[in-house]
């Protein structure tokens, strides 16, 4: 449920972030009465991913044994490729996120395509986030506790998109992303071994060397009970590791958090292009 629940919450914060932005700029700019627009292409984008998750779920369900195996390791290696890839695509593109979308309600002209700018926007992070629970309920004991995280995080999103669009910069964005692109990196670690599991197990590899476990872990939290499949599904923990899935844990995780982490190059810009005080919009989050 944690994984369920941190996927939801930083995707859902991307959306109303995204969301915020166009509604305060068409607010400031006098076009309030356009808002409607944006809402019907949230939530139609959102009926999509709804119905594309449900498909693909129905799908998997359908399969068993070796084509089972290979397609949870082939969504375990997509939604982590996708996740990195959206981790680092926020830090490089947080500070000009909110220009970027002011310019495209500019050049909307009608409702439609104001439609379709929050529709494109919703739908990327609602497909990417269906991606991601797909690998969150292949990697846990319970699909209800994935459901349930993940209804839990979209409700804290919300909460958070209101304070975001009425209280502007109150709430430290960057610090939020930082926090949460480190765990979400971490989770990612995790699928990246999952994936060299399953597809271990495909190949019907066995015994060996990358086979054998480094540790097993046989009674304790650490082994079985609530705590053991929070670990699991959210860190990739297992009490009985096999060396390849360690390898593969390792191998992803360290050079991934070390550019994550290390300090991005700002570029400086000038007095004249910094919003004012007065503008009502939500700070950038970079």
């Amino acid at each position: 449920m944690g994984a369920s629940f941190l996927i939801t919450l930083r995707e859902g914060l991307e959306v109303s972030l995204v969301l915020a932005i166009l509604v305060a700029y068409l607010v400031k700019t006098g076009r309030g009465s356009e808002t409607g627009a944006v809402w019907k292409g949230t939530g139609l984008a959102m009926v999509l991913c709804l119905a594309v998750g449900l498909i693909i779920h129905a799908a998997i369900g359908e399969l068993h044994g070796t084509a089972n195996k290979i397609v949870e390791g082939s969504i375990a290696v997509a939604a982590a490729g996708v996740l990195t890839w959206m981790i680092f695509w926020m830090r490089a593109n947080a500070r000009s996120l909110g220009s970027e979308l002011r310019s495209k309600v500019d050049a909307a002209t009608g409702a439609a395509a104001l439609g379709v700018i929050a529709f494109v926007a919703t739908v990327r992070e609602g497909l990417e986030t269906v991606l991601f629970l797909l690998s969150a309920e292949t990697g846990s004991s319970s699909g209800s506790q994935v459901v349930l995280g993940g209804i839990l995080g979209l409700v804290v999103a919300t909460i958070l998109g209101v304070a975001i669009y009425r209280g502007g910069n109150r709430l430290n964005l960057r610090r939020f992303f930082q926090v949460t692109g480190v765990l979400l990196i971490l989770f990612a670690a995790g699928l990246v071994g999952k994936a060299f599991h399953e597809f271990r197990e495909a190949m019907g590899l066995e015994t060996g060397l990358l086979i054998d476990p480094v540790w097993t872990v046989e009674s304790g939290l650490w082994a079985k009970g609530t705590f053991y499949d929070f670990m699991k599904g959210f860190f990739g923990w297992h009490a009985r590791t096999e060396l390849i899935r360690l390898i593969a844990y390792i191998a992803y995780l360290v050079p991934v958090m070390y550019l994550f982490l290390r300090p991005a190059k700002v570029a400086n810009t000038s007095s004249a292009s910094r919003p004012t005080s007065n503008d009502k919009e939500p700070a950038p989050v970079g």
